[in-house]
């Protein structure tokens, strides 16, 4: 059988991503399980310039590339010196996506299985406050000569990988090799028990940074699966590299439904406002519509931005939904159109003056405007959608009052309700938006049977 080779691999660049950026150093160490055997490495002309402030960590400038072969003078070589071997890197998915990059460019569709030394490192050398390279080399007493500089980052690697064979007594490093091995693909700060806990059951799970804070929030119908699906692939932008650096933790609730994950998906974002979750903050309610008491003691209704200490009387994604609700209202309940008002608060049209010689009989305006409102909340159902429980002896509900998300939970399968409105006792409280109203009335559309009307 043939004997297992490494090829440990270090990179200088122009910047973070691969998609963007370029090599312009590169040093590639063919280690045998025992030594070193083979040693190679060469500046490389990027064809672009290099940035100031890389100069200032690596001391490559633009005059010592220039004369420097160009990727594809090289990429046979590099090939050579890879193929059939485990690509080894400390941090290995920001070297390899490069190198997988610029060799697909050259015209050569390479992979290779990978090892990734920090993570190895957390493993078989638990307990160290830092695993990057220049703070393990300090604590583990390695040279580490020309720091930031792809030979000597690599010569340091190799010493460190050969101390990480020695003491590697359970065969971790040959679990993390195999193709198959889930935590080969986890982002390099994440401790590997944190994806092996996680359930194949519908739920939202949570991205935590360094200083553990929630960094994304999401929904999946399997968790596992759907986490994993975040760490699958060579997406090479620099958005993901530093959303995958950037996990350090996961944790998860189990949810009884798609539905219910989907709500508190939607509750938690809108709490927590992590920083990578962009798609659901579209959804913010921006416009409300008011009702407000003129000096002369008038009824008003009026479409405004949504201010913090103002109460409105319903919430609207856009300012057209807003108006045409106030439209339909002054219609339907014979408003005079001057008492409905489609500026902004800060505008000032809330407060024009009119001539009020003309005006309705205020008595009887005042009661279509309360008509008009009440008819709006009137409009609101309340009812609970009952459904399957997380686990055979239990049962959820959603619960919606008055046309608002009130709240969710879990009671015991074996509970009957004399009264639907007890429902209610088994929720727990979630801010209600118009994005989940749209989520719930989406649902009861097409699972009817599964609502208890109120």
């Amino acid at each position: 059988m043939k004997k297992v080779e490494y090829a440990i691999v270090d990179i200088e660049t122009t910047g973070g991503n691969a998609g963007g950026s370029r090599i312009t150093e590169i040093a590639i160490l063919i280690h045998d399980g025992t030594n070193v055997i083979d040693r190679w490495e060469s500046l490389v002309n990027p064809q672009k310039d290099i940035p100031q402030a890389i100069f200032a960590l690596t001391g490559i400038n633009n005059a010592m590339v220039r004369d420097a072969p160009i990727f594809d003078d090289i990429s046979e070589k590099v090939l050579e010196l890879l193929t059939d071997r485990v690509f080894v890197a400390h941090n290995v998915n920001f070297d390899y996506s490069f190198v997988r990059h610029q060799l697909k460019e050259a015209g050569f569709n390479w992979t290779a299985r990978k090892l990734c030394t920090v993570r190895a490192s957390r493993k078989i050398l638990p307990g160290h406050s830092s695993y990057s390279l220049g703070n393990l080399c300090h604590s583990l007493d390695i040279n580490l000569e020309n720091r930031h500089r792809a030979g000597g980052d690599a010569d340091a690697t190799a010493v460190l990988f050969s101390l990480l064979l020695e003491a590697d007594h359970e065969g971790i490093m040959d679990k993390m090799i195999k193709k198959t091995a889930q935590d080969q693909r986890l982002p390099p700060n994440l401790p590997p028990q944190d994806f092996e806990q996680l359930p194949e059951k519908p739920g939202v799970y949570y991205f935590y940074n360094q200083e553990k804070k929630v960094v994304y929030v999401g929904k999946a119908v399997n968790i596992k699966k759907r986490v994993a699906s975040h760490f699958s692939g060579n997406s090479l932008t620099l958005q993901r590299q530093n959303f995958l650096r950037d996990i350090h933790a996961i944790s998860f609730e189990v949810c009884a439904t798609e539905l219910m994950a989907l709500l508190l998906e939607c509750s938690e974002i809108k709490k927590l406002w992590p920083v990578y979750n962009r798609a659901l903050k579209r959804f913010e309610a921006k416009f409300g519509l008011y009702q407000y008491e003129a000096r002369n003691g008038y009824l008003y209704l009026a479409v405004g931005k949504l201010a913090k200490f103002q109460t409105c009387i319903q919430t609207f994604n856009t300012e057209y939904e807003a108006i045409n609700t106030l439209k339909s209202l002054s219609e339907k309940f014979g408003v005079d159109y001057r008492f409905c008002k489609y500026g902004r608060l800060d505008e000032g049209v809330f407060f024009r003056q009119h001539d009020e010689t003309d005006f309705p009989e205020m008595e009887l305006h005042n009661k279509q405007i309360k008509e008009a409102i009440k008819s709006l909340c009137l409009s609101r159902p309340t009812f609970s959608i009952i459904d399957k429980g997380r686990s055979s002896d239990e049962r959820s509900c959603i619960w919606v009052e008055d046309g608002v998300f009130y709240g969710m939970g879990y009671f015991s399968s074996d509970i009957g309700f004399s009264d639907p409105t007890e429902v209610r006792d088994y929720v727990t409280p979630y801010k209600s938006n118009q994005y989940i109203m749209q989520l719930i009335y989406s649902f009861v559309e097409k699972y009817p049977g599964k609502i208890m009307h109120h």
